[in-house]
């Protein structure tokens, strides 16, 4: 029974956080300028992974392998958004700019 109950509550953790990368690469590929590219991924990946992750540590129950998967979601819920903010600030730093659209719809480069 308590099999039961984690298989119910993990998978739809692990199929939604399956979803959020899915979103992810798609937004990847869709997105115009590095920015949003960035915006995309990196917010994906980190819901994503602490979807996945949840849902692991729900399968794996009170276990050392529930440790492990804790501490590994607090090392990406932390570098994740570090690390795309020094990637943005790194593409800021080298000049490029983002794609700013006016109010009439006309994409422009600057402010």
């Amino acid at each position: 029974m308590t099999e039961l109950l984690s298989d119910i509550l993990s998978w739809p953790l692990m199929i939604a956080g399956s979803f959020f990368y899915l979103v992810g690469a798609i937004g990847l590929l869709r997105m115009p300028d590095v920015f949003t590219r960035m915006h995309a991924t990196s917010v994906s990946d980190t819901f994503g992974a602490g979807l996945l992750l949840v849902g692991m540590m729900i399968q794996a129950g009170f276990t050392l392998v529930t440790a492990k998967l804790f501490v590994l979601l607090i090392i990406l819920l932390y570098t994740g958004p570090v690390a795309t903010h020094a990637l943005a600030r790194a593409a800021r730093f080298a000049g490029v700019e983002p794609q700013l659209h006016d109010d009439k719809g006309a994409k422009s480069s600057k402010r």
